[in-house]
């Protein structure tokens, strides 16, 4: 069934935009601007460049996605296969099918909304020019990750996009920035070359290196030592950027020092080409090596689970000085977590929980990091312990749209059941109490309890989070010491006391050596009410306020949180998509 019927020749097409259309759009981001297209501020106009593009680019995956024929997601659909190097047999090969096409989706949406974010609120930084180029040039290389069908196609788009996520953390980000790009762009090269000389392997002792051929052959081409060995190499390339522990020690640094923008491209889609590389070309190309090594994957995998939370637990403690983009940043390790043991499992029950996961990652700790970024503008920081305050400066009062977005995609994240967070991790655990055969049960089982400890330790962090930032903590009232229990000396017969005002219990005097002096009250401002102080006390300063959720937010954030209880609510419309091409692809291409 296809909502409109769209002839194949613009499918085609409309594929061959979205992959191509945003490295067209970041050449163009970079030459001078037609006269009649500069506007009276230059910076603005190639902002509005990048929204326009971005725009363009989210439309025509919504249309590829209502031409999509729905009653058969397993079958690959506007492909195109144009031989690009013969003499290694390397093709330009595009398709999706239900697997690619709502990673896709999703990968169009959360650019242009950050197109969008950076349009009325620009990075402070270089020229406009040059963030608005990486971004498209971002966004063409991720699409293609998610659309190439060849292996050699598929390195080069997992490649592209290291470079512009660089810059952007290198001459965008905040404090460290340098430190952490240079971590995350060496993190990922290591392993992108030893990913190469996997993908390499497979290709040559397959004869071929495209991607439906190898799921339809289901390694009967390859020996188990080819796979094996195939495994172990791409497997590390992937866990890197998926990043599996303990290879993830580049992310909390990266998304820390990375602007806002980046850090939720860097979750929201970035994160999502190592897993998907897991679930398109070692499933189905090397089912045997695969097996070998699912008990470690999901070993390692649990492992994450628990460290992630700990982490986040560490961070979220009183006095602990904790970034809260950090905290988000280890969260997204226990739930990538997640998405690898769905995978290890090689059932569909597990790799739709993982598909699925994926997706409601992507939407919520995007919006996370939006949200946390607006926090931090408005504070100037986003140290944990300066945002819960010990003067009650919390974002429910203060700015109570605000804390209550952030409070909603908490509990959305820790996996509340009606929104999206939940049925990823719930499918992830079913999967491993029953893996695929070959699998030890007993193990898995207690992978699945382990994970299922990780998800209470989710929820109580992220609790911890929405108490202490949403609601703000009071500093506890001074211990009284001996000495100041000591009953007070008379007073001098010659200090006058104040009167009590009518109705007010009388307190007792206070002593000569603890009396303060009081300091000049501040002007009251006009329409404001003053509340009466009592003479000889120190008064709190009242809490500054500051702009609750602008409407370029909402119009940034509404679509994330629409979706985070859509999928929630209807998770049908995502399972249907991936089931089918999941039961393809693990049954060696048979529908």
């Amino acid at each position: 069934m296809t909502v409109i019927d769209i002839s194949p020749s613009v499918m085609q097409f409309l594929l061959a935009f979205i992959v191509v259309g945003p490295l067209l759009g970041a050449v163009a981001a970079l030459l001078p601007a037609p006269p009649g297209l500069k506007g009276r501020n230059p910076d603005q106009a190639v902002l509005r460049h990048g929204v326009t593009v971005t725009g363009a680019v989210l439309i025509a995956a919504i249309v590829l996605a209502v031409g999509f024929d729905h009653d058969h997601p397993a079958t690959m659909q506007a492909t195109t296969d144009i031989s690009w190097i013969p003499a290694l047999d390397v093709r330009n090969h595009l398709g999706i099918d239900g697997i690619s096409l709502p990673l896709l989706v999703l990968t169009a949406l959360l650019t242009f909304l950050c197109a969008l974010y950076s349009y009325f609120k620009p990075p402070a930084g270089p020229s406009p020019k040059a963030f608005v180029a990486l971004v498209l040039v971002l966004e063409s290389g991720t699409l293609a990750t998610f659309a190439v069908l060849d292996l050699l196609l598929f390195f080069l788009a997992f490649e592209m996009v290291l470079i512009p996520m660089y810059f952007l953390i290198n001459r965008w980000g905040g404090d460290q920035r340098q430190a952490a790009a240079w971590k995350f762009i060496l993190y990922t090269l290591l392993g992108s070359v030893v990913m190469l000389l996997g993908l390499l392997l497979v290709g040559l002792k397959s004869g071929t290196f495209d991607m439906v051929a190898l799921a339809t052959d289901n390694g009967r081409g390859l020996t188990t030592s080819v796979q094996v060995i195939a495994v172990l190499a791409i497997g590390i390339g992937l866990a890197v950027k998926t990043p599996m522990w303990p290879l993830h020690s580049w992310l909390p640094d990266a998304h820390t020092a990375a602007p806002t923008v980046g850090s939720v491209l860097l979750a929201g889609v970035l994160l999502k080409m190592g897993t998907y590389g897991f679930v398109r070309i070692l499933l189905p190309a090397a089912p045997d090596g695969m097996r070998t090594f699912a008990p470690y994957l999901a070993a390692f995998a649990v492992v994450g689970i628990v460290y992630g939370s700990l982490a986040c637990l560490a961070l979220a403690r009183t006095g602990a000085k904790g970034d809260l983009k950090r905290l988000i940043a280890y969260s997204s390790v226990g739930h990538m977590g997640f998405v690898l043991l769905g995978i290890a499992t090689m059932t569909p029950t597990g790799v739709n929980g993982a598909l699925f996961a994926n997706i409601a990652h992507g939407l919520i700790t995007g919006l996370l990091f939006f949200l946390v970024g607006a926090v931090k503008d408005r504070y100037g920081t986003a140290d944990l312990d300066t945002l819960a305050g010990a003067t009650g400066a919390a974002l429910y009062g203060r700015a109570p749209r605000l804390g209550a977005l952030l409070a909603f995609a908490a509990v959305a994240s820790l996996g509340l059941p009606g929104l999206a967070g939940f049925w990823g991790e719930m499918l992830t655990l079913f999967g491993a109490y029953s893996p695929a055969e070959g699998l030890s049960r007993p193990a898995f089982r207690t992978f699945m309890a382990i994970g299922a400890f990780g998800t209470l330790l989710t929820a109580a962090y992220m609790l911890i989070v929405v108490r202490r930032v949403c609601m703000g903590e009071h500093a506890l009232p001074a211990r009284t010491t001996p000495a100041a229990s000591a009953p007070s000396a008379p007073s001098a017969p010659d200090t006058p006391q104040a009167p009590a005002a009518p109705g007010t219990p009388q307190t007792p005097a206070t002593t000569p050596a603890l009396a303060t002096t009081p300091a000049p009250a501040a002007s009251p401002t006009p329409g404001t009410l003053q509340a009466p102080t009592t003479p000889g006390t120190l008064q709190a300063p009242p809490a500054p306020q500051f702009a609750d959720v602008q409407p370029y937010e909402a119009a940034a954030w509404t679509p994330l949180v629409a979706l985070t209880v859509l999928a929630g609510l209807w998770p049908a419309v995502l399972l249907g998509l991936t089931d089918p091409a999941v039961q393809k692809l693990l049954s060696g291409g048979k529908s």
